[in-house]
């Protein structure tokens, strides 16, 4: 009779997957009922939008086709968690999953928080099936062009959705083009050239529109909920004046990705804390990743490629995100890629 064995990296895995599910299915009898409040809004459709255009439409639409919204909310985590971690093992599991270092434990905490978020109806969910498409791409057997070229257009066609993912691609390129010019620190000076291209866009919406991208898109809708979210991002300077909104969004952007602020000022609310903190690693050890991916782009160009989606979207994020508790649950739909990015070296052995 032939052995079965099975790696001590793959027992991990499925350990976490039991944990987390448990978790999953147990959240609806735990989590406070502000935690649902989109939620509400998808399964009885509050505002009337139901539709093929826009976040909520779609989500509205993609639960009531599915059925989904009229199951108990257990039931959902039963079929949501086990298909996002499903693909997260067939896009692979690292051979070191199981060692207790740095890049293991944001991931355990990030499987902890998608086993939040897929027990109930949420946008999110879709986010993760829409990029997950993209490290299946990267991992393929065509040429590396086409792999690029793939994924920008896939990633844009997804606009349908969060019409700012047409901004990605824009911005995956703009950091493509920066990273030719010879900086010292190369990953600083990338990013923030690519902060200034956020910047430019937004006065340039500001000259068409009437108004900075920024301040219409997040901090009027932060000025309006300040008194009911505790993570709330609001500029101390006011983005009504172009100096003003340049630096709204690089304040967003720090706000967002590197949350020392976020952390200072809720010393009293231990999970914002928490949560603050894994934002904050996570920011680091994918920079730390893509400082050294520069150091040597021709040799890791595809690596290169996908750090600057990752970045992209960090950026991105830096101008529409309104606290850090949707940053933080948007970064979870982003969660394909980001697994992808953090294992990236034994992927790239894997393929």
């Amino acid at each position: 009779m032939a052995q079965i064995i099975i790696k001590k990296n793959k027992i991990w895995f499925f350990s976490l997957f039991t944990i987390f599910l448990i978790i999953s299915t147990l959240t609806i009898f735990i989590l406070p009922d502000r935690y649902f409040n989109d939620t509400k809004i998808i399964v009885f459709d509050k505002y009337k939008e139901i539709g093929w255009i826009g976040s909520y439409p779609f989500a509205i639409m993609f639960y009531n086709i599915t059925k989904l919204k009229y199951l108990p909310f257990f039931v959902i985590a039963l079929i949501q968690f086990p298909i996002t971690s499903y693909i997260l093992y067939r896009i692979g599991v690292p051979k070191n999953f199981h060692i207790f270092n740095t890049n293991n434990l944001v991931m355990f905490v990030a499987f902890f928080l998608l086993g939040i978020y897929m027990s109930m109806p949420t946008k999110e969910f879709i986010t993760f099936l829409l990029f997950s498409s993209i490290p299946f791409i990267f991992q393929s057997k065509i040429t590396n062009r086409k792999k690029i070229i793939y994924s920008l257009i896939l990633i844009a066609s997804f606009s349908f959705f969060r019409a700012y993912y047409l901004l990605i691609p824009i911005f995956t390129v703009g950091l493509y083009l920066i990273s030719f010019i010879q900086f010292k620190k190369k990953a600083v000076a990338t990013i923030f050239y690519g902060l200034i291209i956020a910047i430019f866009l937004s006065f340039s919406h500001g000259i068409i529109k009437g108004e900075f991208l920024s301040k219409l898109t997040r901090q009027d809708y932060a000025e309006a909920h300040a008194n009911n979210v505790n993570t709330i991002i609001i500029s101390p300077i006011p983005q009504d004046t172009w100096y003003g909104e340049a630096f709204g969004i690089i304040y967003g952007y720090v706000s967002v990705n590197i949350p020392i602020g976020q952390i200072l000022g809720n010393l009293l609310t231990p999970q914002v804390i928490v949560f603050a903190i894994w934002e904050l690693i996570l920011y680091s050890i994918l920079f730390i990743k893509f400082s050294r991916c520069l150091k040597k782009k021709k040799e890791n160009i595809m690596e290169f490629w996908v750090f600057s989606i990752l970045f992209s979207y960090f950026i991105i994020q830096g101008i529409f995100e309104p606290d850090l508790g949707t940053s933080i649950r948007h970064k979870i739909g982003f969660l394909p890629i980001i697994y992808y990015a953090i294992y990236y070296e034994h992927f790239k052995r894997k393929t």
